[in-house]
């Protein structure tokens, strides 16, 4: 190591982990006193040998951001003739051609909206049963858009609510991707009870003679068992067939096939034995209320896998916020985490699911970025990957902005998310040398903690193929020469990972590495070139 970049620094008593510290957190104090001779060294020859590192000191790194202006919550990414759109709770859609740049077209929910031709018409079907929301205005939440191709149309899916378990998902259709959507028809409602099941569909669906009792406790909905009827994902499997994944809290999330000649449910027979419900379909993962919501999944065909994603925590700055991953080989389950773990109803979800970020601050950021979530992921037509989600910042208001990074594989085809909001970056398979990644990085580990806590990064040292904080050997790396793989060791937990090189988000060229490891924790690395 370049110990003479150490001298007079302190060393901490504490072993030193990589997971991150609260914002304002401070340092434990210092055990030991430098030497005098060490404290007598010459500063020039200090600096000389600073100079030699790879990677920029924090005090010379540009601090930077972007705010776009435009928010759309839960968004919802669809990409048409060159334009990607997103599509958001509250009537919100945006648009742009660099994943970057969004520009707002539809906006408020209200008749005005150029976003639907009849939702607001005279009768208010889509409202009928749910009404208002408890705080007085009409919710239109977490729409997912898709183009139905034996329909000839877009269909938008979306839910109308009244409160945490009353709720309805609807659809609409389309000629163009823009709208105006024309309201179609309501498909699943949850949160009835003896007296309301009647406003709804179940008996035309069940049967006129069938007993809502199963769904309810004493005469109300069992919302702990059931789901919430919001937040719908519609995609294709790999055979062609058209899915429904959705729910928030309540009874977890579940999963409908769609008829695509009508764009309406396939209601399945009951099997207890696999979680299957003749009225909602297949439950998944999730369940008693716990927080998980604003499922996604899509197929990858290279991974030939299944990706689920879903959001835990509050969605407000505070609420911890953050983005899951689990995977299967089919559609329906079983849904694992890197550990090897489903989510249960009665697990402590915390421990459950890849979480892919939570809050964070990195070097270069003015500002720490606060509940990212709500998801999407498009698949673009040039083969990238990318994360689709809304997110707050550390500035004391729950203003968000969407925002989109890119996403890769690493070596145990686990989705990675890039550190930074993509700027047009190229992932590059077989571009890095054993040279490239020496030097000094800042790595900031996500955890697994559902808090308002701030992950903040640590600086550490890469060279020959170990990892030193604070001139502690505290893990090591493995690389193979050509490729843009990487493994980093710490506390003998290997985070598998790539590399990449990009833009950050105030224009410095950096190096960055995203990996994960068994223990369901994202590590970021950053080098400031």
């Amino acid at each position: 190591m370049r110990k003479k970049v150490w001298k007079g620094i302190f060393l901490l008593t504490a072993a030193l982990g990589v997971t991150g510290c609260s914002k304002g957190q401070t340092a434990d104090p210092p055990s030991a006193i430098p030497a005098q001779e060490n404290r007598a060294e010459s500063k020039e020859e200090e600096a000389v040998e600073h100079e030699k590192i790879q990677g920029k000191a924090e005090s010379e790194i540009k601090k930077g951001s972007f705010q776009l202006g435009v928010s759309v919550h839960d968004p919802s990414v669809v990409e048409a003739d060159g334009t990607y759109y997103i599509f958001g709770s509250h009537m919100e859609a945006a648009q742009c051609t660099d994943l970057r740049n969004w520009k707002s077209f539809a906006s408020g929910v209200g008749k005005s909206n150029p976003l639907f031709s009849n939702l607001f018409d005279s009768d208010m079907t889509a409202f009928k049963y749910v009404g208002k929301f408890t705080d007085g205005g009409y919710a239109v939440w977490a729409p997912d858009v898709i183009y139905n191709e034996a329909l000839g149309k877009w269909v938008m899916y979306f839910s109308t609510s009244h409160d945490y378990r009353t709720s309805v998902i609807h659809f609409a259709t389309a000629d163009d991707v823009k709208g105006p959507y024309e309201y179609c028809d309501a498909l699943i409602y949850s949160g009835f009870s003896k007296t309301t099941v009647s406003e709804t569909n179940f008996y035309t669906i069940m049967g006129a003679d069938a007993d809502p009792s199963p769904y309810l406790t004493g005469i109300q909905y069992n919302n702990k068992k059931y789901p919430n009827c919001i937040d719908p994902c519609v995609f294709y499997d790999k055979d062609g067939k058209m899915l429904m994944v959705y729910g928030s809290w309540s009874g977890g999330i579940w999963l409908l096939e769609i008829d695509q000649s009508t764009g309406y449910p396939v209601h399945p027979q009951a099997d207890e034995a696999t979680g299957t419900d003749p009225y909602f379909g297949k439950h998944l993962i999730s369940g008693n209320h716990m927080s998980c919501e604003g499922p996604y999944m899509y197929y990858d065909k290279d991974q030939d896998m299944y990706y689920l994603l879903v959001s835990y925590g509050e969605l407000t700055r505070e609420g911890g916020y953050q983005i899951r991953c689990f995977r299967s080989k089919t559609p329906d389950g079983e849904f694992l985490d890197a550990a090897g773990n489903t989510l249960k109803s009665s697990d402590l979800h915390q421990k459950r699911g890849v979480k892919m970020m939570g809050n964070y601050i990195l070097p270069s950021l003015k500002t720490a970025y606060m509940a990212p979530g709500h998801c999407s992921v498009l698949q673009s037509e040039d083969q990238k990957l990318y994360l689709v989600y809304h997110t707050r910042f550390d500035g004391g208001t729950e203003y968000h902005e969407p925002r989109v990074h890119q996403m890769a594989y690493n070596q145990d085809g686990w989705p990675v998310a890039l550190p930074f909001a993509t700027a047009g970056e190229e992932i590059k398979t077989g571009s890095y040398h054993s040279g490239d990644l020496e030097g000094r990085w800042y790595l900031l580990n996500h955890g697994t903690e559902i808090s308002s806590k701030i992950h903040e990064p640590r600086e550490c040292i890469l060279e020959n193929g170990m990892l030193s904080l604070e001139n502690e050997t505290s893990g090591s790396y493995s690389f193979e020469d050509g490729s843009y793989y990487m493994t980093i060791t710490l506390d003998e937990v290997d985070y598998k990972g790539i590399l990449c090189d990009m833009a950050d988000e105030a224009g410095n060229p950096v190096r960055c590495f995203a990996g994960v490891g068994s223990n369901n924790e994202t590590l970021w690395g950053v080098m400031y070139l």
